[in-house]
């Protein structure tokens, strides 16, 4: 076999002029002879093979490459020549399989993360496990990017000295910290230490939250944001303050109200409801339903005693607003969920 396939590769060498998609059905029936064998042949005879792939795959185009990584990824057998050639692919689904096998030589994974850029250092990052020193050489890269993956990567196993590494780039990065501080297998006095400034930068930042909404509101108020939305007709103003008046002393002015009123895009009552429940003047909340920011309505609401579920409504149905995006719902419910109704009416009353 030897002799077989030292001619082979003088063969393919010599070989010129035969199109991609003829090598591609030579590479994959060389790789279906190998893994058909692969239990019996000798270490001498799989580096024959590796030399024989090397030669095919200069020869093939990138979904071919891609089929031969994702092939031979699981293999337990070592293709030195194969996997350095793949890993160092510039395509992701070339590269990727193979720097998550588990089969791939440790130096072989260092180097790349040491020469190569972030898609690859990212794949390596996301490998079913990885050994502390393999950890070692991920934070080292300086990457941000990977630094989250490596957190994020229960089978990361991080040295003491890691993760002491990691909580010091958590302290400018609180996204990391958030990510450490969920981790259970960190040092206990690493975790501690990390859960401590990250209370006390919540702490601060809700302290600093209402002087930053009440500025906002103050900003949307002083840009005339009402005047993008159309005048409500006095005389359907007058009525909408009068029924609701008149419902208001009857105790019945409530969350249920506020919620028919937007479902059904009743901009005016809905104005008035919310002027009344809050204490906020009507000018106020015109302002806070048509400016860009959504927080400063959100908060009152919550000073109008409504439920998240209506206040959702109210801000999904303003008239002639665009959407709001998932991302900044979320972090209005945050908003409404973390101000008490005492802090959120000092907030929004004028």
């Amino acid at each position: 076999m030897e002799t077989a396939t030292l001619q082979l590769l003088a063969e393919l060498d010599a070989t010129e002029g035969w199109p991609s998609e003829r090598w591609a059905t030579i590479l994959d029936r060389t790789a279906k002879l190998f893994l058909g064998n692969v239990e019996n042949l000798s270490a001498p005879q799989i580096d024959l093979f590796d030399g024989v792939f090397v030669r095919l795959m200069d020869r093939v185009d990138t979904a071919s490459l891609v089929r031969l990584s994702q092939t031979l990824c699981e293999l337990k057998y070592t293709l030195p020549q194969v996997s350095r050639r793949l890993v160092f692919d510039d395509n992701e689904s070339v590269f990727a399989p193979v720097l998550q096998s588990r089969g791939t030589a440790h130096e072989l994974l260092v180097e790349v993360i040491r020469s190569r850029g972030l898609k690859h250092q990212l794949a390596i990052a996301s490998r079913h496990s990885i050994d502390p020193s393999l950890s070692e050489a991920l934070i080292q890269c300086g990457v941000p990017a990977v630094h989250h993956a490596l957190a994020e990567n229960r089978g990361a196993q991080i040295s003491e000295a890691g993760w002491a590494r990691l909580a010091e780039l958590g302290q400018k990065d609180p996204s990391l910290a958030q990510k450490l501080d969920r981790r259970r297998d960190i040092p206990g006095s690493i975790k501690r230490e990390i859960h401590a400034k990250l209370e006390d930068a919540q702490m601060r930042a809700q302290a600093a939250k209402p002087r930053v909404i009440r500025d906002q509101i103050e900003d949307t108020v002083a840009s005339n944001a009402a005047t993008r939305m159309p005048e409500p007709e006095p005389a359907d103003l007058a009525r909408a303050q009068a029924r609701l008046q008149e419902v208001a002393r009857q105790g019945k002015l409530r969350d249920s109200t506020v919620n028919r009123a937007a479902a059904a895009r009743d901009y005016v009552e809905v104005v008035v409801a919310l002027a009344l429940l809050s204490g906020s003047p009507i000018d106020v909340i015109r302002a806070l339903i048509a400016g860009d920011k959504i927080e400063g309505l959100v908060l009152a609401c919550k000073a109008a005693r409504l439920s998240w579920g209506t206040t959702s409504m109210v801000v999904k149905n303003r008239p002639g607003m665009p959407p709001v995006p998932a991302d900044e719902m979320q972090k209005a419910k945050d908003t409404f969920m973390s101000f008490c109704l005492s802090a959120a009416q000092r907030t929004v009353r004028f």
